[in-house]
């Protein structure tokens, strides 16, 4: 088990991440669970997946999951849903529930992301991130944070996941393959409940009221 700090370590990357643009998509209930399918953003909320257009602005797809509060993840064909003690898997077009696997965590999970047949899962306040077998539901894996943990994303072979702290700015992290911190990027919001890459140096976040924002880093300045 490899423990992830937030303390400033030689070769870590240190930034600032800024707000490109921010939606509302239905009310001020809280999203979770921030997933891309490289067209539409999809969140959930309670009891609900909710597949969100940023191109026309508008919700285009509902599909009713009991149990769904946070953790959302796509694979290029399925999504995976955390909903209680389960991961469920559904067809995207209408929302059928095609398998279930078992969650770490006892329904303690915070956030999810697919890689290569595996699901990162995060766990909130147990500040860790398990790698589970998308298949089986086995728990291959584990590390640990020293803050609470929320959404996770993997893109280009790296873990990224926010990091929340009592007092502290709230951070997007990207880790290497043994859990070490190698950049942290402090975001200007209240909260990330939820987030997921789109492969061009932006993130969705999910945040608090309901809010999706679109993030990016933010260029050091030149000299």
């Amino acid at each position: 088990m490899t423990t992830m700090t937030s303390e400033t370590v030689p070769g870590m990357r240190v930034g600032v991440a800024e707000v490109v643009r921010e939606h509302v998509p239905l009310d001020a209930q809280g999203i979770h669970g921030v997933t891309f399918d490289g067209t539409l953003v999809w969140f959930a909320r309670d009891g609900e997946v909710v597949a969100f257009d940023p191109a026309r602005q508008e919700v285009v797809r509902r599909h009713a999951v009991p149990g769904a509060a946070a953790g959302t993840a796509f694979d290029g064909e399925h999504l995976y849903q955390l909903a209680g003690d389960a991961i469920v898997v559904l067809d995207p077009a209408d929302g059928r529930e095609l398998r279930r696997l078992p969650a770490p965590g006892k329904g303690q999970n915070s956030g999810m992301a697919w890689s290569d047949g595996f699901l990162w899962v995060g766990q909130y306040r147990g500040a860790r991130i398990h790698k589970v077998d998308a298949r089986t539901g086995e728990v291959v894996k584990t590390l640990t944070s020293d803050r609470f943990v929320t959404g996770v994303s993997c893109v280009d072979g790296a873990l990224w996941h926010g990091a929340l702290a009592d007092g502290q700015p709230a951070e997007l992290r990207r880790l290497a393959a043994d859990g070490t911190v190698e950049e942290r990027l402090a975001v200007p919001v209240r909260m990330i409940a939820g987030v997921e890459s789109v492969g061009d140096g932006t993130f969705w976040c999910a945040g608090e009221g309901g809010t999706l924002r679109l993030v990016r880093r933010v260029p050091p300045a030149a000299g």
